[in-house]
C-alpha cells in the first residue's frame, strides 16, 4: 500500500494512506492528539490518580506505527519521575526510510534528542531494551489478534486505525484481550467515540467514560478495568 508523509494542522508530520484515506495521525495535528488523549487523559491520569504510590507502570500500546506516542511517553517518564515498562505493537512495521522523514523532536524542541527517536525503530524487534534510565521499550512485531498478555499493563493507549477502515480491530474479541492484558484499575484510552466502539468495550466489562476530545475532533473515550 502506498504511504507518504504529510505535514498535520499543527505543523508536524504523519503519514498518509491514500488507499484508503486514512493517516496515522488527526489531521488536525499529529503532536496536539497524542498529548490530548494518551498523555493527558492517559498517563497524566493514571499517573494522578492511580500511581502515586507506585512510580512504576507498564503501558500497551496498539500501533506503534510512528513511534511519537512512545517518544513522547519517553520524554514524559523522565520529567515525572516515572519507570515506564513499554510494550509496543505492530503488524506492520514503519520502514527507516519514513522515519527519517517525520519532524516529531523539531516540533516538540527536542533536536537534542533526534537520535533518541530514531533509536526506538532501529532497536531490534521483539527484545526488550533499556532506552532510558526511565524507559524499558519492547516492540512486538505481530497481529492485535496475537496478544494474549494477561493482567500485566497499567495503561493502553489504543491507537489502531480506525473503524472505518479496519472495523475488525475495534471489535468485543480485540476488547476482551484489552481487557485481559491490564491489571484490576487499569485503563485504556483511545481517539475514537464512535457508539459502536464504546458499546463494544462497555460489553466485556469496562466501565467507559466520553471526554472532551482533541483538537477537531468532539469527543474520545476512556475505559476503565474496575477493581
Amino acid at each position: 500500500m502506498d504511504r507518504e508523509i504529510v505535514i498535520t494542522g499543527d505543523g508536524s508530520s504523519t503519514i498518509h494512506l491514500p488507499e484508503w484515506d486514512e493517516q496515522y495521525h488527526s489531521k488536525h495535528g499529529a503532536i496536539q492528539e497524542a498529548y490530548h488523549v494518551f498523555i493527558k487523559h492517559g498517563l497524566y491520569n493514571y499517573n494522578e490518580y492511580r500511581g502515586k504510590t507506585n512510580k512504576a507502570i507498564n503501558i500497551l500500546e496498539i500501533g506503534f506505527g510512528t513511534g511519537l506516542n512512545t517518544f513522547i511517553t519517553l520524554l514524559e517518564a523522565k520529567k515525572l519521575n516515572l519507570n515506564i515498562g513499554y510494550v509496543g505493537v505492530d503488524g506492520y512495521p514503519v520502514s527507516m526510510e519514513e522515519i527519517n522523514q517525520l519532524n516529531y523532536p523539531k516540533q516538540l524542541n527536542e533536536e537534542k534528542n533526534e537520535e533518541l527517536f530514531k533509536k526506538l525503530h532501529e532497536i531490534p524487534w521483539d527484545e526488550k531494551h533499556q532506552v532510558s534510565d526511565h524507559f524499558l521499550l519492547t516492540k512486538k512485531n505481530l497481529f492485535f489478534s496475537e496478544i494474549k498478555d494477561e493482567n500485566v499493563y497499567n495503561l493502553i493507549y489504543f491507537d489502531a486505525f480506525g473503524a472505518r477502515v479496519q472495523p475488525e480491530l475495534w471489535t468485543e474479541a480485540i476488547f476482551q484481550k484489552m481487557y485481559n492484558a491490564l491489571q484490576s484499575d487499569g485503563v485504556l484510552v483511545t481517539y475514537s467515540a464512535k457508539g459502536s466502539v464504546r458499546r463494544a468495550l462497555q460489553a466485556v466489562g469496562f466501565t467507559v467514560e466520553r471526554l472532551p476530545g482533541p483538537p477537531g475532533k468532539r469527543e474520545m473515550l476512556r475505559a476503565c478495568k474496575e477493581l
